[in-house]
């Protein structure tokens, strides 16, 4: 008789499938596309920070999974803010997050076709050159409750607007001199169809055009035309950008060209955090910072320099999922999945930096050294080692000693004992003091058969610890949230962002380590044991290596 087998092991739930995976398989299972086509189109005046991770794993994620493309294309239409830097910058950040792009373009390769197709709508009727300043077109432009007022330049013939249309193109007018607009309606109810602006002129060399151009088109006249260019099937952007799709949308159904559709996420407020680039590029020009990629900085050249890691920004990308709904994000979501992936794959080492005090022990062999194998990973016991000498005078952070400590204190105090981590146990049996009361040196004894080998003895307290004749020094610099303010999108009136900087952001101490920790040359930060993740530094010099402060070894935050 064949016994039936019951499974009895609970359901693998699926995971639910976000609003834009809903659209993209009911367009592949429809028929309406045979492969999907994403964009990331920054522009390239400052650079990427967290929200374009979000951004970039999105676009990009999506076309890995239903197995589409992505191209990268800079929106360099700004000749004024934008530079090759920046340019190059974008891409080394989107590489470090381990995306690749089918096709690298610009909206500057299509200016000849923009150009053209602006030509065609002055033809038609449907664009217009208006000599209004900039003050006379706002002014007139009405509000939300009271329509426009037609610009008295609105009905030039088309003969005239050609004419003008072209001098502005071969320069003869100053900058703010004449815009191109389209021609739709002053009274439309959404404002963004009040004859919204084409071209403007700026005289300025373009960092790939150079001096070719003295016009330049706006963002929402060239941004659907560039998606349907390159046939951009799903051209994904924040939230933001919802009162712009319905002009995305007459731009390319007037022009008659491929249907590109734009589809909108909520963007990603992060508390603590500002993601301006404008506001980021003030910090920056003012010194407010170090440069662009200052750890305490929100770009992601920032971030990498802090310590995070790619995996741990694609992991919180996919925790926060994606949404229609904006929302404000706990800063702390961010680092625990930077806990997460560092935990599993950091090197440990031991490193003192608090104030340290001088440990001897008295009845340790004068000159003897003693080495242990430690483990690199205590998650991986069997794993790689590192070589750590232990002799009779130590160092101790400051904070793991009390001279009057409370009943619950389980690290050193006066007659008290405790472990050394991967060593032996100790009892305090002097406490020395300079003139001033302040602890300048415990004097302790070992006990010789506690050792690894040894007798198994418990006590409740571990402590961490540096051989000074083998510790070298660093320089530890320790980073705080660059804002005090936790919703930096609410900024009273009467305030400036710049206000509500934490002038406790960084602090710079000094630091002794274990030998093997300025030879650790993995590139991904390591574990200062029982303090937090730290990242070597570029400013490090054979001499004085350098370390920032990742993140905290814990927090009470709780995904």
């Amino acid at each position: 008789m064949i016994e039936e087998t019951v499974n009895t092991a609970a359901p693998v739930e699926e995971k639910k499938l976000n609003f834009l995976e809903e659209i993209i398989e009911e367009d592949l299972r429809s028929g309406k596309y045979e492969s999907i086509l994403t964009r990331f189109p920054p522009e390239p005046n400052g650079y990427l920070h967290l929200g374009h991770a979000k951004s970039l794993c999105i676009n990009f994620g999506l076309a890995m999974k239903y197995g589409g493309k992505t191209n990268l294309r800079y929106d360099d239409t700004n000749p004024v803010k934008e530079d090759t830097e920046y340019v190059d910058a974008i891409k080394e950040d989107i590489k470090w997050l381990g995306f690749d792009w089918a096709e690298e373009k610009y909206a500057s390769d299509y200016f000849d076709q923009l150009y053209e197709w602006a030509e065609d709508m002055i033809k038609r009727g449907l664009a217009y050159v208006d000599d209004q300043n900039q003050e006379e077109m706002r002014a007139n432009r009405g509000t939300v409750e009271t329509p426009g007022t037609d610009s008295p330049y609105r009905n030039r013939s088309v003969e005239e607007n050609l004419q003008l249309f072209r001098d502005m193109k071969a320069g003869k007018y100053a900058d703010g001199e004449k815009v191109l607009r389209a021609k739709i309606d002053m009274a439309h109810p959404n404002m963004m169809f009040r004859d919204p602006i084409l071209y403007r002129i700026k005289h300025a060399s373009h960092h790939r055009t150079g001096d070719k151009w003295c016009i330049y088109p706006m963002y929402d006249y060239t941004h659907g035309q560039c998606d349907s260019i390159e046939h951009i099937t799903h051209s994904i952007c924040t939230l933001e950008f919802d009162v712009h799709r319905p002009l995305y949308d007459w731009f390319i159904q007037t022009l008659g060209i491929f249907p590109s559709h734009q589809y909108e996420f909520a963007r990603l407020n992060l508390t603590y955090t500002l993601m301006s680039k404008r506001k980021l590029l003030e910090l920056v020009q003012k010194g407010l910072v170090s440069g662009w990629d200052d750890p305490r900085m929100p770009t992601l050249c920032g971030v990498r320099r802090r310590g995070y890691t790619a995996d741990a920004l694609k992991m919180f990308c996919d925790k926060i999922g994606v949404s229609k709904r904006d929302q404000m994000m706990d800063l702390q979501l961010l680092e625990w999945c930077v806990r997460q992936d560092l935990n599993a794959r950091s090197n440990r080492y031991m490193v003192v930096s608090d104030d340290p005090i001088k440990l001897t022990i008295t009845n340790w062999e004068p000159g003897k050294v003693e080495w242990f194998d430690c483990p690199l990973n205590p998650a991986d016991p069997e794993g790689a080692k590192r070589n750590v000498p232990f002799t009779g005078e130590l160092l101790i952070d400051r904070s793991d000693f009390m001279e009057d400590a409370p009943k619950k204190f389980f690290r050193l105090k006066p007659d008290g004992e405790v472990r050394l981590k991967y060593t032996y146990i100790i009892k305090c049996n002097e406490v020395v003091k300079d003139e001033n009361g302040k602890v300048v040196e415990l004097k302790c004894t070992y006990d010789p058969t506690t050792g690894r080998d040894g007798e198994y003895r418990a006590v409740k307290g571990t402590i961490h610890w540096v051989s000074t004749e083998y510790m070298k020094e660093i320089e530890v610099r320790n980073y705080d949230k660059l804002f005090v303010k936790e919703d930096m999108n609410d900024i009273p009136e009467d305030k400036d962002y710049k206000d509500y900087l934490n002038p406790e952001s960084l602090k710079v101490v000094k630091g002794y380590a274990e030998p093997a920790l300025v030879e650790d040359n993995t590139g991904i930060a390591v574990q200062f044991e029982r303090v937090g993740y730290f990242h070597r530094d570029p400013d490090s010099t054979p001499e004085l290596p350098v370390y920032n402060k990742t993140t905290a070894l814990k927090d009470s935050f709780k995904f």
